[in-house]
């Protein structure tokens, strides 16, 4: 099995930097897919509740026959379920539908800033944390002053910070704060949902190096130090994203794909997602 690098959170606990998401796969596609993913060697599962497919996870999980302690499981707290009041039972429901007593990592989904609760909410996933039901927990797709507000109000960093980062949208802002403050940067859209494939270098680079586009983008993720999660439904493709450790990006051409960054979103602007 390949044997895929791993980073370590700021509170020692230890994460594959490569592992495979689920965002957008039916319920019904989800167990063949995630179960795809561990046959190839994946260890780490990204879901959310608002992705309607945790109990889908919760199967493959369950019919893996792999040890608990070899698995990294992420979910997320949806927007219409922060506040102290509901947060607290949507952890519950997460955990019942995957069939697990704790998961690796838990993450407010989106600050979602009209709603102002993110900073209560996170209150209540310290308590998750200190009960032993997340071994980390963090935050997804937060700006800057929502993670400088947290600090000043909270008394745990995140660990993590899922963000939508690929070539084409670097984030270097927002990367560069995780990096002076213990936050791991983690990648959703990593591939800019195939609108980064065709770009010239990362074609160039791929023929050079006999490698398909998208091993190229998730080569470049891994380098540049970015815990990352392709997804797809295609066990050929599934096998192929976790097949990037036999070769490696030059810096020429780290600075080429450095070069494509063009403010594209794939996603939700955080600034508007409510």
């Amino acid at each position: 099995m390949t044997a895929i690098p791993n980073v370590t959170l700021n509170n020692g606990v230890v994460m594959p930097q490569l592992g495979f998401g689920v965002f957008q796969v039916p319920d019904e596609e989800t167990t063949a897919a995630v179960a795809s993913a561990l046959e190839a060697g994946y260890r780490s599962i990204d879901t959310a509740a608002i992705y309607g497919n945790e109990r889908g996870v919760g199967k493959a999980l369950a019919a893996s026959g792999l040890p608990r302690e070899d698995l990294f499981i992420t979910t997320k707290l949806w927007n219409d379920d922060q506040g102290k009041d509901k947060a607290l039972a949507a952890f519950d429901a997460s955990l019942d539908k995957l069939g697990l007593d704790y998961v690796d990592l838990y993450l407010i989904h989106w600050p979602a800033p009209a709603r102002d609760l993110y900073v209560e909410t996170y209150g209540v996933l310290e308590k998750i944390l200190a009960s032993g039901r997340a071994r980390a927990v963090g935050v997804s797709n937060f700006r800057v002053p929502d993670l400088r507000r947290l600090q000043q109000h909270t008394g745990v960093t995140p660990a993590v910070n899922q963000i939508e980062l690929h070539p084409a949208l670097q984030q270097h802002e927002l990367r560069a704060f995780h990096a002076e403050h213990g936050i791991a940067t983690e990648a959703w859209s990593p591939l800019a949902q195939g609108a980064v494939l065709q770009d010239g270098p990362i074609v160039e680079i791929a023929g050079s190096h006999g490698v398909s586009p998208a091993q190229v983008v998730v080569r470049w993720h891994l380098q540049s130090g970015t815990i990352v999660i392709p997804k797809s439904v295609t066990p050929e493709r599934i096998r192929q994203n976790l097949d990037v450790f036999g070769f490696e990006l030059s810096d020429t051409e780290m600075t080429a794909v450095a070069g494509l960054d063009r403010g594209l979103r794939t996603g939700p602007n955080p600034d508007t997602l409510n």
